[in-house]
């Protein structure tokens, strides 16, 4: 980096610099969740079709995800303050846009607009939060309380939105980032400083392509096969998508610079902890928006009741983000990185019994019992993708893990809410594609509206059964991989020597 500091101690200017830049980390987050319980007054005012709704949540996450690594890499050479800014700027303008669209066409492309604007945000914002703390002690405290802003604007953005909601009209969810924005754009040039690494290489375009356009396309396909039912055109580009990501892959390979150092996937720890930031955030976003829907259109609650009802577990999931540092000190990473992943599959359960005339209070135990588990991979993902590299390499590992965020964001409501969605097709009254759709219709009759319902509640139930599935399936991988300690292990000793023993009687 450009900047070098012979103290140690970050001052009040360190720590200014901090809350500015979490500013920005919250609203890409919370973005990305922000939606779930909007999207019923969104389908009744501007009408879009289910594959747009679909799109309208998933774009954002799309675009974030594909772009973090590659805005990554053009920080880097560019300097990353001046991409923050840029950023920023484009997500204020983004946000007006989203809030005053007047049909769904327009409003996908400012949620696109915004997700390339974020992509921008989140490695940056790691970067320049290195340089304000070069004490390894203090910058691992700032990445946890960065790792808890981002964890708890996923959590808060159905809270947020249904509390505007409840007030406004439905682009006031939008319309709440501004004033962040503007903020951010007065106060980080006065407390941040530019900072470039000290060796840059060229950003590859071939692979910034490559790696948006396969992912784009493969979950086009898989969303059109699980939601339509098979056909030729979502079939060839499911697979089209995927060669792109494999050309993706073989180019890294042979990259100088690549967008994705994919060596360090050899770490067992690393690779455990980048596939516990997507599927976590996978299971949380889809369980998150099928539950806002059964909240509001089966249950029949109003928005602002819906989204208080979320309050508890995102209290829970934000306090776990904090507290984790310390609960991985005295258990081990590599016991919390497979403790998450069997708490959140319990809590997952918990939706199981509910049904179409009441289930609050399994709902809302779900999501306490689940935030204890996606509290501690959010923290401890984080944590470990930075602490797995050099600090010169620090911005492509975190970028990574950012990436694995998003990803399973956007993964989440486009191959489990397909889920649910097929299940509703295959099981409900075939009036229309979506249940608001079919409380839509006019002169419904109750017959059909209870099977709309019922064919919605066993979509849910689906859904979060295989998430609960995955999560037991990676906990176990994660238990036979951990507890055999490698060579070159970075936790080979010293703090996670109490998980070690844990995870050895377990085995």
């Amino acid at each position: 980096m450009t900047q070098q500091h012979a103290h140690t101690s970050p001052g009040l200017r360190a720590w200014l610099g901090l809350m500015v830049i979490l500013g920005p980390v919250l609203l890409v987050s919370m973005d990305g969740s922000i939606l779930f319980l909007a999207m019923p007054s969104i389908t009744e005012a501007i009408s879009p079709t289910a594959d747009q709704a679909l799109w309208m949540l998933d774009i954002y996450g799309f675009a974030v995800g594909s772009l973090l690594v590659a805005f990554g890499s053009i920080g880097d050479r560019y300097g990353r303050l001046k991409l923050l800014m840029i950023g920023a700027t484009v997500f204020g303008i983004g946000s007006a846009g989203a809030a005053f669209a007047p049909n769904p066409e327009l409003l996908i492309a400012c949620r696109a607009l915004m997700g390339v604007a974020g992509a921008t945000l989140l490695p940056s914002a790691l970067a320049v939060l290195s340089e304000l703390f070069p004490d390894a002690k203090q910058r691992a405290r700032a990445i946890g309380i960065f790792a808890a802003a981002f964890a708890a604007g996923f959590a808060i953005g159905p809270v947020v939105g249904g509390t505007l909601l409840g007030q406004f009209w439905w682009g006031s969810v939008f319309l709440v980032n501004l004033p962040v924005i503007a903020v951010f754009l007065v106060l980080a040039p006065v407390l941040l400083r530019e900072v470039r690494a000290t060796r840059t290489g060229r950003v590859d375009p071939v692979s910034v392509v490559a790696s948006a356009g396969g992912l784009l396309l493969t979950i086009y396909g898989i969303k059109h096969l699980a939601a339509d039912g098979f056909s030729v055109l979502p079939a060839v580009t499911g697979l089209l998508g995927l060669a792109v990501l494999t050309f993706f892959a073989l180019r890294q390979r042979r990259l100088e610079h690549p967008l994705i150092d994919f060596s360090l996937f050899r770490d067992r720890t690393f690779t455990i902890a980048i596939t516990t930031g997507l599927l976590p955030l996978a299971a949380w976003s889809a369980a998150a928006y099928l539950s806002g829907i059964y909240l509001q259109s089966v249950l029949g609650l109003g928005v602002l009741h819906a989204a208080l009802l979320a309050l508890p577990g995102a209290a829970v999931l934000t306090i776990t983000c904090i507290v984790t540092p310390a609960f991985v000190d005295r258990i081990g990473k590599k016991a919390a990185l497979i403790s998450c992943h069997f708490t959140i599959a319990g809590g997952l359960l918990l939706l199981l019994p509910t049904t179409v005339t009441g289930g609050i209070g399994w709902y809302v135990a779900s999501t306490m019992v689940a935030g204890v588990g996606y509290g501690i991979s959010f923290s401890v993902v984080a944590d470990t993708a930075v602490g797995a590299v050099p600090a010169e390499r620090a911005g492509s590992a975190g970028a990574i893990a950012e990436t694995s965020n998003e990803i399973g964001n956007a993964l989440g409501i486009a191959i489990l809410g397909s889920l649910a969605a097929l299940i509703f097709r295959l099981q409900g009254p075939d009036l229309a594609p979506t249940l608001d759709e079919t409380l839509q219709l006019p002169g419904l009759v109750p017959a059909a509206l209870q099977d709309a319902k019922g064919a919605f509640v066993t979509g849910l139930h689906a859904a979060v059964v295989v998430a609960s599935l995955l999560h037991a399936a990676l906990g176990a991988v994660a238990l036979r991989w951990l507890s055999q300690p490698t060579a070159g292990d970075p936790e080979s000793s010293g703090a996670d020597e109490p998980a070690r023993e844990q995870l050895a009687g377990k085995a």
